[in-house]
């Protein structure tokens, strides 16, 4: 069995590049907090998701096997409230906005997580969960049927967001008429009593009719799945604070075992140097951005362009530069599987089997390497293009290590290439490439190797194909 490189990521949890190894010894425990389904996914929903999606490519083609869990929200007040608004039953709107965003994980190349859990399908966990924390005096049912987890009954609380920077208040008293009743401001809802807006969704528990609050069901799915405790969560920067502070605080204070061993989190992305809004109308969806010309393959390379712990700056020029970077890698792939002899293409699972060593990937190590620090795509795709400059300009040095290295790197992430286009050579060009296919025929090869330099010179490549040649640009 092929020994495994080590990743290294930024665990939010500690500040400080942490080595992702599995705990248990054989595979990676990833619990991924995924989209809430009253509406389509926007591209800052999509960077987390791809970032995560690439974290998880970079770990199984190292050599690491990873168990992905990423749960659907599929009742909370914005659901409850859309589905309300549409005259429909809360599991009929939910399951048209979930398939939706599975399409547009599919069109984005995102590889489906082994286990999608739901939130109304886990209510039953979501109430045990809450049964224990009331059994141990960290949670209290408020008058109205509403049960809340007691902060300060938690002293680690703050430790992943450093809230107590925050001011956080744990002692004030909190009693207001358009809030569910709490003892403390810091409190936070594990169960919401059923209000007459909810309609019929609502659920019975042993402190009456109601739901579960947002933040349980993640922590009682990952504890289903991926046991009480487990290697890597992963969310937008966004959920940092409260709802990973409190996923830890109620998993913890349950179980009395660690929750999840190293944080990963993406940074926000920006539109056009501003915050993405609706009353902007930056808040782009892929249908959106396909509205306007753009690729799925395309709207990916865009999102993962840079680095996760940086803000990205998300424009429509600067989006138009991955169609011709893309065509770039499309046709570097053909020569390189030409000068490979013409392998199989390989799939994804063949080469996460692989012994994917600096040595196997060949010019392509250093950009996997910078993967493997921190997710650094952007230092990745240099890395990229470097090779691909010496590449193309001496094509007969390819090897077969650098076939299987740039497939590797591709598959990491996540790139589906296009077509190559056939530009049309200029007459001048194609009236040399014929002068040098009758110099061969001539057997006259200085001629030709003078005129496939000069051919070279103005921008094209000419390559010697059974029956004649092919022009492209070089």
């Amino acid at each position: 069995m092929k020994e495994p490189q080590t990743l290294r990521i930024h665990d939010t949890l500690t500040d400080t590049l942490q080595p992702v190894l599995p705990a248990d010894g054989k595979r990676v425990g990833f619990y991924c907090c995924g989209p809430t389904v009253y509406a389509s996914a926007h591209i800052g929903n999509f960077r987390t998701f791809i970032v995560q999606d690439v974290f998880r490519r970079v770990l199984e083609l190292s050599g690491t096997p990873v168990k992905h869990v990423r749960n659907i929200t599929n009742v909370d007040d914005k659901t409850i409230k859309a589905s309300q608004d549409q005259g429909q039953s809360l599991n009929e709107f939910t399951a048209y906005w979930t398939e939706k965003f599975h399409a547009d994980c599919a069109a984005m190349n995102l590889l489906g997580p082994q286990i999608e859990p739901g939130a109304v399908e886990h209510i039953a966990e979501q109430i045990e969960m809450i049964r224990v924390l009331m059994e141990k005096g960290h949670a209290y049912r408020a008058e109205d049927g509403s049960v809340y987890f007691r902060v300060e009954s938690f002293p680690q609380y703050g430790r992943l967001s450093k809230v107590s920077e925050r001011e956080l208040t744990t002692t004030t008293t909190a009693r207001s008429e358009d809030e569910y009743d709490r003892d403390s401001l810091a409190d936070f809802a594990l169960w919401k009593a059923a209000k007459p807006e909810d309609g019929d969704n609502f659920w019975e528990s042993p402190w009456g009719s109601g739901r579960p609050g947002w933040h349980l069901e993640c922590s009682a799915m990952s504890t289903k799945y991926l046991g009480p405790g487990f290697d890597v969560h992963s969310g937008g920067i966004d959920l940092t604070f409260p709802h990973h502070e409190n996923e830890i605080a109620q998993s913890e204070a349950c179980t009395g075992e660690t929750f999840a061993r190293l944080w990963l989190h993406v940074v926000h992305l920006m539109v056009d140097g501003r915050k993405m809004s609706k009353s902007l109308g930056n808040m782009y969806t892929l249908d959106d951005l396909k509205a306007k010309g753009f690729l799925p393959a395309e709207v990916r390379y865009g999102l993962i362009a840079g680095h996760y712990r940086k803000h990205l700056n998300f424009t429509l020029p600067g989006l138009e530069a991955a169609r011709p970077n893309l065509q770039r890698l499309a046709r570097l792939d053909r020569q390189l599987h030409e000068a490979a002899g013409h392998p199989k293409l390989p799939k994804y699972a063949a080469l996460c089997k692989r012994d994917n060593n600096p040595d196997a990937l060949g010019r392509f190590a250093p950009a996997f390497a910078s993967l493997l620090d921190n997710l650094n795509v952007p230092k990745a795709l240099g890395e990229t293009f470097r090779a691909a400059g010496e590449l193309e300009k001496q094509p007969a040095a390819a090897t077969e290590a650098d076939y299987f290295g740039l497939r590797v790197l591709l598959e990491a992430l996540g790139l589906e290439l296009p077509p190559v286009e056939v530009e049309e050579a200029p007459e001048e060009i194609r009236a040399l490439a014929e002068a040098r296919l009758q110099a061969r025929a001539d057997k006259d090869f200085a001629k030709s190797d003078e005129l496939r330099d000069e051919i070279l010179a103005l921008g094209w490549r000419v390559k010697d194909v059974k029956g004649g040649y092919e022009l492209e640009p070089a």
